[in-house]
C-alpha cells in the first residue's frame, strides 16, 4: 500500500485527501490548523503534529499549501523524513520564484510539479485537471494518486525542475481570473444602466461569446452564493504569481487590473469570499451594490 504524506488540508486539500483515503491509499495528513485536518481522522487519516511526523519514511509528499513560503518551509522539513526512493509531488499554486525554492529542497528526492486545475467542487469530486511533468521514470509511481484526485493528468514536461507544470496553470490562471472580472464588470455594468443584470446572462447564452463560466460566476454573484470555492485573497496572491512571471518583458494589462480589482475586493471585506465577488469592486464605496 502506498502511503502519502499530505500537507495542506484546506478548501482544496481536504477533499483530495478524503478521496485518496476512499480509493484505499495509506494517508498522513498535516495542516497548520489542525483543526482543519482532524474531520480526516474518522476517514481513516492519520493526522500529523509535524511536516516530519507525516512524511516519516512515506512513498509520496503531496504539498498543496496556499502560497510559496508555507510550501517551502513544510515541505523542506517534511522531505528530511522521507523514505527511500520517495517522491515529492508539488500540487499547490506557488509560482515559478517558489518552485524553484523548491527544487532547492527537493535534492536527493525525486520532483514532480503537478498543480491542478480546478476548485472546491472537482475536488470533492476527483475531477480536477492535473497539470504536470516529471522524469518518465517516475511516472508509474505517482500515476494512480493522480488519477484519484483528477479525471486527466496532462504530462506536458519530463523535467520537474523546469516547472513545466506550473508556467502552464500560471497561463490558465490568467484567463480565468480575467474573465472572472470580466463577467462581474458586465453584470454591474448591466445594472449601472438600468437593466436587469440576468439579462447579460440571457443575452451570451449559446452564442459564440458565451462560456459556462460565466454562467457559473454570474448565478454566484446574482444569487449571493459566495461560499469560497476559491477565495478572493487566493486569488489576488495568484494574480501576483502571474505577474512575477511575465517580468518587466510582457505586458499583461487585463491581470494587472483583475489584481488591483481582487485587492480592492479584499479591503471592501471579501478576502474570505468566493472570488466572484470582485463584481464589488466595480462600485464606488457608499453605493449599492445589490443586483436588481
Amino acid at each position: 500500500m502506498t502511503t502519502v504524506a499530505f500537507l495542506g488540508t484546506g478548501a482544496m486539500g481536504a477533499p483530495m485527501a478524503s478521496n485518496l483515503l476512499g480509493a484505499g491509499f495509506d494517508v498522513r495528513v498535516w495542516n497548520r490548523t489542525q483543526d482543519r485536518a482532524a474531520p480526516l481522522r474518522t476517514e481513516g487519516a492519520v493526522v500529523a503534529d509535524t511536516p516530519a511526523e507525516a512524511a516519516h519514511n512515506a512513498d509520496v509528499l503531496v504539498t498543496m499549501l496556499l502560497d510559496a513560503e508555507a510550501t517551502v518551509r513544510a515541505g523542506s522539513e517534511a522531505v528530511e523524513a522521507l523514505g527511500p526512493g520517495s517522491v515529492w509531488v508539488q500540487m499547490g499554486t506557488i509560482g515559478l520564484e517558489g518552485m524553484d525554492r523548491v527544487r532547492q529542497f527537493a535534492q536527493g528526492v525525486a520532483l514532480v510539479d503537478a498543480p491542478v486545475l480546478g476548485t472546491r467542487s472537482p475536488a470533492e469530486q476527483g475531477t480536477l485537471t492535473v497539470l504536470a511533468a516529471a522524469d518518465p521514470e517516475v511516472r508509474p509511481a505517482v500515476q494512480p494518486m493522480l488519477d484519484t484526485v483528477g479525471q486527466r493528468t496532462m504530462w506536458v514536461g519530463e523535467d520537474a525542475t523546469l516547472a513545466s507544470g506550473t508556467r502552464l496553470k500560471l497561463a490558465v490562471n490568467s484567463w480565468v481570473l480575467t474573465l472572472t472580472n470580466a463577467v462581474g464588470e458586465s453584470l454591474a455594468l448591466s445594472q449601472h444602466l438600468g437593466l436587469d443584470p440576468n439579462l447579460f446572462l440571457e443575452a451570451i447564452d449559446g452564442t459564440a461569446t458565451d462560456s459556462p463560466y460565466a454562467h457559473l460566476k454570474g448565478a454566484a454573484i446574482l444569487n449571493d452564493r459566495l461560499a469560497p470555492s476559491f477565495t478572493v485573497h487566493g486569488a489576488g496572491k495568484d494574480a501576483s504569481l502571474v505577474r512575477e512571471a511575465a517580468g518587466d518583458s510582457l505586458r499583461l494589462d487585463l491581470i494587472r487590473a483583475a489584481g488591483e480589482r481582487f485587492r480592492r475586493a479584499e479591503e471592501a471585506g471579501y478576502a474570505n469570499s468566493d472570488m466572484a465577488a470582485a463584481y464589488f469592486a466595480s462600485f464606488a464605496p457608499g453605493t449599492s451594490t445589490e443586483p436588481e
